[in-house]
């Protein structure tokens, strides 16, 4: 093989699979002397060999169970011959599909085995069953490591040889006669008796006779057929499996993906439920303080105008008094009137002031309160409102204007009244009534200053009143934004929900698509496949066609001989070739080493000749490469055999004449 001029380079190079190939080496043939000891040859030499395949084929790499195939080589031949041996032994022998790590060659084994067991014993098959004893836990070892684990060498290699000669039928055989000849013994066990009767009985039931063994193995029923159709059944079955796998899978992501767009939906729902309740808070709130400063505005203006009442009365007082100024008579009567006046006044002045200061208090608090609101954001309603607060604040300011003037108007008239009190010094009770009269005069002055605060405080109520004005106006615009951006949020979400819908809708139709390629790509395959079989039965016909068109006219030809002493002598070559054919059918024998290197001597062969499939080569065997290796025929001769191996069918009509015109080619191809 051209491998093998490879090996000592492979050697060289450094493998991933070393450490574990390492720790199992330990445990391969343990017992046997070529293998014991930790630094032994046997053990270094299988180093190598697992190390250069796990450097050719890095598919498959090292497995386990592959250590005893090469450790049993090597008892038999050199490391580079036993690599060349492994490495045709795992491509065409079904070990390499065995080994993949996959293993999905193993688990057709595996049902196909089952079906062989279900069929032939089906009460061992149920017992084993009922006892959940799954025929991978003792069948596994007999596919990987071909009965090397199981039987003593003597025994394993005899599996071996027929191994090598029939291909992976004989493990079948070899496990369905092992369960056979126990039957009775396992049905009366559980499942760890069964475990330990298939770990300490069963390897040593034939140490002494191996042909027992094999001769209960070609016993069993083994159809081909019926094996090509479950593997057919094994591999729809793996495949829906596959594609049902990478349904779940897409559908678990589609899940975690609609999991993740729900919290993240609930999230935004629960922060948007947050400030929807701060803000109807925040409303309630200004709304609370609103109404407080309506009812403070309502107190405030009932006493502006009851000091406006006041300050009417004080001056239609006043006017009486200069008009009775005139009159000398004057009674005790009006001046307790002028007294009882004038302790109302004060006490009226004194919850005047009282209630200055509260509303001052307010105001103070209002303006803090008008600080916090947020600015107006649109500016042209600001500039309006803006105007028309000037506009009242003129008018405000004339109003005080008018105020001090009437106020300066009446300390002028309170002064000169003061310079003409000089006459009524000469009398008590016109002293007396000048007193009260001052201090009347001086409470009505008051009131006037009282009655221009009031319009002071008027004037900053309508500012603040146009102040609540303008945050009523902000705030329902910042409602109405607010209204907005919920019909707005509404709107997307309702598109994004009909979105995700058709994503959902969309990806499933891919889906669909992609399984309808799949079941498309696999039918086209079967249909190939059978296409192809097919094709392989009609070459198959025209050549059993031919062949019978040969048998024909070589009978005709010898029916048509007129020498009898020829057709003798024709009859004594073809027992002799015949002869020969038998002894080419024999088994070859394998007790030389060196007779494993037929195996590459195949490659020698024509393209032509070798076999088409896996199948084709396990039915032709390591035999019948060597005898056509060996003995390689012309293609007349291949012919001329063939016809003899098929019976003669019809032999009517023949004649001696054609037997030596057949003849005569023939024998110029012995003499060649």
């Amino acid at each position: 093989m051209p491998v093998k001029n490879q090996y000592s380079e492979l050697l060289k190079m450094s493998s991933p699979c070393e450490k574990l190939i390492r720790r199992d080496i330990a445990r391969t043939y343990p017992e046997h002397e070529f293998f014991k000891g930790q630094d032994s040859l046997g053990q270094e030499v299988l180093f190598n060999v697992m190390k250069a395949y796990s450097l050719v084929d890095r598919e498959v790499g090292y497995c386990q169970g592959s250590a005893f195939i090469v450790g049993l080589l090597l008892m038999q031949m050199p490391e580079e011959e036993a690599f060349c041996v492994f490495v045709r032994l795992m491509q065409e022998y079904r070990l390499r599909e065995l080994f993949k790590p996959s293993m999905a060659e193993l688990g057709l084994c595996i049902y196909q085995f089952e079906y062989m067991l279900q069929e032939q014993l089906p009460d061992l098959n149920t017992h084993f069953r009922s006892q959940s004893f799954h025929t991978s836990m003792y069948a596994s070892s007999w596919f990987l490591t071909l009965f090397l684990t199981t039987f003593p060498l003597p025994v394993a290699t005899r599996v071996f040889d027929i191994f090598m000669y029939e291909g992976l039928e004989i493990v079948f055989r070899v496990g369905l006669a092992l369960l056979q000849v126990n039957q009775v013994e396992l049905m009366q066990l559980d499942m760890e008796g069964m475990s330990q009767y298939f770990q300490k009985v069963i390897p040593h039931q034939f140490d002494s006779c191996p042909d027992k063994l094999i001769l209960k193995a070609y016993q069993v029923k083994y159809n081909p057929k019926k094996m090509k159709r479950l593997e057919k059944e094994y591999a729809a079955m793996k495949s829906k499996e596959m594609e049902e796998q990478i349904e779940i899978k897409r559908l678990r992501t589609e899940n975690r993906l609609l999991k993740q767009r729900i919290e993240t939906l609930e999230k935004e729902s629960a922060a948007l439920a947050d400030r929807l309740i701060q803000g109807q808070v925040t409303r309630a709130q200004e709304a609370e303080e609103n109404y407080v400063i309506k009812r403070e505005l309502a107190v405030v203006r009932q006493q502006c105008s009851s000091a406006a009442e006041d300050l009417q009365k004080a001056q239609s007082t006043i006017r009486q008094l200069q008009e009775q100024q005139g009159n000398p008579r004057l009674t005790e009567d009006f001046v307790a009137h002028l007294e009882t006046e004038l302790e109302q006044s004060r006490l009226r002045e004194m919850e005047t002031l009282g209630a200055l200061r509260e509303m001052q208090d307010k105001v103070l608090d209002m303006e803090k309160r008008n600080s916090s609101l947020p600015d107006e954001n649109n500016v042209a309603q600001l500039q309006e409102e803006l105007k028309a607060l000037k506009v009242r604040e003129g008018q405000a300011v004339a109003s005080a204007r008018e105020l001090k003037l009437q106020l300066q108007e009446l300390s002028d008239t309170w002064q000169a009244h003061l310079s003409r009190g000089g006459r009524w010094k000469e009398s008590p009770r016109k002293l007396v009534l000048g007193e009260l009269q001052d201090e009347l005069m001086s409470v009505r002055l008051r009131e006037a200053q009282a009655l221009a605060e009031g319009r002071e405080l008027r004037q900053r109520v309508v500012e603040l009143e146009t102040q609540d004005h303008i945050h009523r106006n902000l705030l329902n615009r910042v409602e109405a934004e607010r209204a907005a951006l919920q019909e707005k949020l509404q709107y997307l979400a309702a598109q994004n929900k009909g979105l995700q819908t058709q994503l959902s809708e969309s990806r499933r139709k891919q889906a669909e698509a992609e399984c309808k390629s799949k079941e498309e790509v696999m039918a086209v395959r079967l249909r190939e496949a059978d296409s192809m079989a097919a094709v392989a039965e009609m070459r198959q016909r025209i050549a059993e066609l031919e062949i019978q068109r040969e048998e024909g006219r070589i009978q005709g030809q010898l029916n048509h001989s007129d020498s009898s002493q020829y057709i003798r002598e024709l009859k004594d070559q073809i027992e002799e070739l015949k002869a020969e054919v038998r002894l080419l059918k024999g088994p070859p024998s394998f007790e030389d080493p060196l007779a494993f290197d037929g195996l590459h001597l195949a490659r020698h062969l024509d393209e032509d000749s070798l076999p088409s499939s896996d199948e084709e080569l396990l039915g032709m065997g390591v035999g019948a490469a060597l005898q056509d290796t060996l003995y390689p025929l012309s293609p007349q001769d291949a012919r001329f055999l063939r016809s003899l191996e098929r019976p003669a069918k019809d032999s009517e009509g023949s004649s001696d004449s054609d037997a030596e015109e057949l003849a005569t080619p023939y024998s110029q191809g012995l003499d060649n």
